[in-house]
């Protein structure tokens, strides 16, 4: 790129403020900015330049749920890209705030982790059934589409109840509060629900994984040592792991393998339920 290419974007970017930076690329022609909403939430928005900027716009994105139409011409500058990025971000407030209040509220099972252009939801009812909520980011308190899942006679009663009220929805409301009285649905309950779930995965492993451990006998000799890689879940990640030589008698080695599927088990378990 020319000297007056980069020294253009250099001014435009201390107009903007370094300390807002966060990458670029060695020719400048991609830049990535953190931008801090009013509630706080922190954004990545990048700009890719073109070899003519400013005759050409520059192009945005970040994860949103949709970007916005960016008004330019050869007068502005990245500032302005920033403010206009700034302002599309106060759009989506009640968007986010929406499905924050549903991820602390319900049991959320997917997308995990979620990100800012998400716009659905996923949530567990309990007895295998699920509902699909689909929000819509330009009108979060509107009516959501809404698909059940599961076979369970609880979602056919949903689904019946979702038909016979959806026309009595009220965007007033909170979105919540719509959920509750058309669905009939606890959240206490599902909290709770998913909090039990937890304390018992968790108590399992506590129980009869921890003692195995410890009360494996290492032999040291010419036998033949049977590597052992032990992995124990406990919340969401491998709280360690050990590796060790061990040649387990037969009815240790038994156990040993059926605590080792349970470990996998009660991992892939807890990797399904969402964590408070």
């Amino acid at each position: 790129m020319s000297s007056s290419f980069c020294r253009t974007i250099y001014s435009e970017i201390e107009e903007v403020g370094w300390e807002h930076l966060v990458r670029f690329s060695e020719d400048l022609t991609f830049l990535s900015f953190r931008i801090i909403d009013k509630k706080g939430r922190t954004h990545a928005m990048e700009i890719l330049l073109d070899k003519t900027y400013p005759k050409f716009p520059p192009s945005v994105s970040a994860d949103v749920p949709y970007i916005f139409d960016l008004e330019w011409s050869v007068n502005l500058r990245l500032k302005d890209v920033v403010q206009q990025f700034q302002q599309h971000l106060e759009k989506l407030q009640d968007f986010w705030s929406t499905l924050d209040d549903i991820d602390q509220s319900l049991w959320v099972v997917d997308p995990k982790p979620s990100h800012r252009a998400t716009s659905y939801r996923q949530i567990n009812i309990g007895n295998d059934c699920f509902v699909m909520l689909s929000i819509n980011a330009n009108d979060p308190r509107s009516l959501p589409e809404c698909r059940f899942m599961g076979s369970d006679p609880k979602v056919n009663l949903l689904r019946r109840t979702w038909r016979r009220n959806w026309k009595g929805w009220i965007k007033d409301k909170l979105f919540l509060e719509n959920l509750s009285l058309y669905w009939r649905l606890n959240f206490q309950d599902l909290q709770m629900s998913r909090r039990m779930i937890r304390k018992m995965n968790v108590e399992f492993v506590m129980r009869n994984i921890f003692p195995l451990m410890m009360n494996l006998e290492l032999r040291v000799g010419v036998e033949l040592i049977i590597p052992v890689i032990m992995m124990t879940a406990v919340g969401l990640s491998i709280a360690f792991v050990l590796g060790i030589g061990y040649v387990p008698s037969l009815q240790q080695g038994s156990h040993l393998m059926f605590c080792l599927g349970i470990v996998h088990t009660v991992q892939s378990r807890l990797q399904s339920i969402s964590m408070l």
